[in-house]
């Protein structure tokens, strides 16, 4: 997984769907541990109240979270995400998301991710967490 991650940060590989609709890079990546960020226009993103909507942090923290405990499987293995939870701590305009995400803990079968999004001038936006489950053989197959 992780030389394909290394090529879809670089250039030379298209990143997923989901990144491609909603604009968003992926920054950096590192074993465990990886950056994704998008830049928010309130005629695309907002919410009723005008702000930025909480759907769209949540989407580049799991994004983030996502390549962080990708980068961490080995061959034949793939997963899933049981639980996502986010904390919305400030509202967001126009400006540029950075998420950054770090495994902090990997175990065989369930593993620990957390994220803290950032706004353009570095104000911690939100705070999410996820938990992921490690697919193997015929449960990874095809995914």
């Amino acid at each position: 997984m992780r030389p394909f991650l290394d090529k879809v940060r670089s250039g030379e590989l298209e990143p997923p769907p989901i990144m491609q609709l909603l604009g968003m890079q992926l920054a950096d990546v590192d074993e465990g541990r990886a950056v994704v960020t998008m830049t928010t226009d309130p005629a695309v993103h907002a919410n009723p109240m005008g702000t930025i909507h909480g759907g769209i942090l949540c989407d580049v923290a799991d994004a983030a979270m996502g390549i962080a405990f990708a980068s961490t499987l080995g061959e034949g293995e793939s997963f899933t995400t049981l639980e996502l939870k986010t904390s919305f701590l400030r509202p967001v305009w126009k400006t540029t998301l950075r998420a950054e995400a770090a495994v902090l803990q990997r175990g065989r079968t369930v593993g620990l991710v957390e994220c803290t999004v950032t706004d353009g001038d570095g104000k911690m936006v939100a705070r999410a967490s996820s938990t992921c489950l490690t697919l193997r053989g015929e449960q990874a197959r095809g995914r």
